[in-house]
């Protein structure tokens, strides 16, 4: 059906269309938008960085935090000129529409914006668009219950030699601080044969780096029998992919086959996400997370004994209600012991709709900060002790492009994912090479091609 509104929008009304997606949020968001991108391009829409150019523009948007949301709030005023002078189409969709307080305040403080449509019904977008662009109406294509997983959606793929590939959809976790069950619906896992189909398709075309994307990948249930473990045997297998990451697990769920499917995958980074969000065993009780300080040291420890090599990035939430001096020493008594490659930190946010939005001892914005700063503070300093082990050593490089700051500089990433700048050319794009690590940066290593 979908295939037919992708005909009828390119025949009547495609061409020398323009269109422009603005992105928020996580990589499954950046993977929803490759597949509107490329629905959009099969109508024969064509791309654009400026906005001003655009025919239609399509915000994809985050409610994990409520800066994301204030953001997109702020894009739609200044979207409303656009709308007057250049009779733009304007979509709006993604997590943020799955709350009906939301869709209320778009429909009553921004009627201009034409179509709302939420994380389940990403699929119907030319369908909408037709409607839209033939009849003149709005639309709101919203489903409140689970949807389901549409294969075979045209994509746009960001990159040539790296792509991302989402397993599953949905969470069953209901942690307290966390929306995502209430948007993107519970787990549904997709087949392995799917999977595994979409991927081989990427290596025939060149790409060489995949990451798993869900929610919480590691309780993926293709079939009876076969879980995470098995996909990532299945992927390590297929002949061109030669890194695999995936993202985000949850300590809970890291079993034992996880462990040494990593261990013996040749083709499988050894760098774990393993999110923590809080070093307190009572911090995570009130945070519905089902491990305590010391499982979770105890698989960091299990992990390493297993993978010697292995390292690890991960998640934490600082000033998380009830948080007191004692659990914060206990966050940042973990980050010295494991040692993170990274740390990916946030300054709790409430957000409407969850447990934690509606418990008492909410901390104080200044002790939120002051805590935040301490934590980042510790991390550069253990990352720039850290960084040492990496000079001198040899490390295979996906050149990635040239750096943001100079032309003349290339840049990429060693498999546990840091930043390494260096001198090349930019026939190396996409290429794998040796290169010698000869200094550190706190944020990135400098290196020189090992001739």
């Amino acid at each position: 059906m979908q295939n037919e509104f992708i005909e009828k929008v390119k025949q009547k009304y495609g061409g020398k269309k323009i269109y422009y997606i603005l992105t928020m949020g996580c990589q499954l968001n950046e993977n929803d938008s490759e597949k509107l991108a490329g629905m959009l391009e099969s109508m024969g829409y064509k791309p654009t960085k400026n906005i001003e150019d655009a025919d239609v523009i399509v915000i994809n948007t985050c409610c994990i935090r409520e800066n994301a949301e204030e953001k997109v709030f702020g894009k739609l005023g200044e979207l409303k000129k656009l709308k007057l002078t250049n009779n733009i189409i304007i979509a709006i969709g993604g997590c943020m529409m799955q709350e009906k307080e939301m869709r209320n305040k778009i429909k009553q403080s921004y009627p201009y914006v034409d179509i709302i449509f939420g994380t389940h019904t990403l699929h119907k977008f030319p369908e909408d668009l037709y409607y839209v662009l033939s009849n003149k109406e709005k639309i709101q294509d919203v489903l409140e219950i689970d949807g389901e997983i549409h294969e075979e959606l045209p994509i746009k793929r960001n990159n040539t030699k790296q792509a991302s590939v989402t397993i599953m959809y949905g969470c069953n976790n209901f942690c307290s601080y966390c929306i995502v069950p209430y948007v993107r619906g519970r787990e549904r896992s997709r087949r392995p044969e799917d999977i595994i189909k979409e991927i081989k398709d990427l290596a025939e075309k060149g790409y060489i780096e995949i990451t798993l994307l869900g929610q919480n990948v590691n309780s993926y249930r293709g079939k009876e029998n076969y879980g995470f473990a098995e996909l990532l045997n299945d992927i390590n297998s297929i002949e061109g992919i030669k890194r695999i990451r995936f993202i985000s697990p949850h300590p809970k769920d890291f079993t034992d086959d996880v462990i040494k499917a990593i261990k013996n995958g040749e083709n499988i980074c050894k760098l774990i996400h393993l999110p923590l969000q809080s070093g307190s065993s009572n911090v995570l009780k009130a945070m519905n997370r089902n491990y305590t300080k010391e499982q979770y040291l105890s698989l960091v420890e299990k992990i390493k004994n297993n993978i010697p090599n292995a390292t690890f990035s991960t998640d934490i939430i600082v000033g998380f209600p009830g948080e007191t001096e004692k659990d914060f020493e206990d966050t940042l008594d973990i980050v010295k012991k494991v040692n993170f490659e990274q740390i990916y930190m946030f300054i709790y946010s409430r957000r409407h709709g969850t447990r934690a939005d509606k418990m008492e001892n909410q901390i104080p914005e200044e002790v939120k900060h002051e805590r935040f700063n301490r934590l980042k503070n510790l991390f550069e300093h253990n990352i720039s002790k850290n960084n040492q082990k990496y000079i001198g050593t040899i490390q295979d490089i996906l050149v990635e492009g040239t750096s943001k700051n100079n032309a003349n500089i290339y840049t990429g990433r060693t498999q546990s994912n840091k930043v390494v700048n260096f001198e090349g050319n930019k026939e190396w794009i996409g290429q794998f090479k040796k290169i010698k690590i000869i200094a550190e940066h706190t944020w990135y290593l400098e290196g020189k091609i090992d001739e």
